[in-house]
């Protein structure tokens, strides 16, 4: 497995980048909170799945519901997704998650 690294500065950054990155019409996107950093995978070479870029940045979230606002580059945690203008965001902290573990080791 080989993963490239992009690293923000802060979370907003992180939403920014995914949100612009997001298809067209995929508001919620899950992200973890996991070891420090909010992080998202995103594959490379879907065909074999060995190359992957994982985005951070260095920060805990509360599992949860995150809507996040692009013009203000602003978030917040809310109770239900109801904005289709918005941009949603599940934060997910996993017990366990190899991918990550193996990516950490590596920064």
């Amino acid at each position: 497995m080989h993963i490239e690294y992009e690293e923000f500065a802060t979370i907003e950054e992180l939403f920014l980048y995914m949100a612009s990155a997001a298809p067209p019409m995929k508001n919620t996107m899950p992200i973890n909170s996991y070891k420090g950093y909010i992080m998202a995978f995103i594959p490379l070479n879907p065909a074999n799945g060995d190359t992957y870029l994982m985005i951070y940045a260095k920060g805990t979230l509360e599992s949860g519901i995150y809507e996040f606002d692009v013009n203000s580059k602003s978030f917040k945690k809310v109770d239900a997704i109801e904005r289709a203008d918005k941009n949603y965001f599940v934060s997910l902290t996993p017990k366990r998650n190899t991918i990550a573990d193996e990516a950490i080791k590596n920064l």
